[in-house]
């Protein structure tokens, strides 16, 4: 059994989709990166990295690199599969959260479980997915950007 966390954050801004696990939000902002910026996509892959001691995401998929440009962080998460699998691991849990006051992600969380189900080869009851708010405190409180955090356990397959 191995374990790994993952965290990432990024700045709000106005004209740019809305992406978080692969799900389109309908809101007045989006999130400002060389992807398409999903946070909770990126900790995800930031978690599974760290359980395979591999380097992480922006070593993997460097943002200077044109061919990661606007690319849907489903499909770094699918390529941070592919290295599990080669390694022969798979995934026993995924615990994450979105950090911010805005959007409201419940209603959207079965179609980010779905996503992530698909691309882990996993069950539902695997996938732990919560939202919290900072209360107004700091730039997530202000509107200002999203964070997340994600923690995995894998396991050798057949374990």
């Amino acid at each position: 059994m191995r374990i790994g966390i993952g965290f990432d954050t990024h700045r709000l801004i106005a004209e740019r989709a809305l992406i978080l696990g692969g799900v389109e939000f309908d809101y007045p902002l989006g999130l400002l990166g060389h992807s398409d910026a999903d946070v909770l996509t990126h900790a995800v892959c930031d978690a599974l990295l760290g359980a395979l001691g591999e380097p992480d995401l922006g070593q993997q998929f460097p943002p200077d690199k044109e061919e990661f440009r606007d690319i849907s962080s489903l499909l770094l998460l699918e390529r941070v599969v592919t290295i599990m699998t080669n390694k022969g691991y798979q995934l026993n849990n995924l615990d994450c959260i979105v950090i911010g006051e805005q959007p409201k992600i419940n209603p959207r969380r079965g179609e980010i479980i779905a996503n992530y189900c698909q691309i882990l080869q996993c069950q539902p009851d695997q996938i732990s997915l919560k939202a919290t708010t900072t209360e107004g405190l700091g730039f997530c409180g202000r509107n200002e950007g999203l964070a997340s955090w994600a923690a995995v356990t894998i396991k050798k397959k057949g374990e």
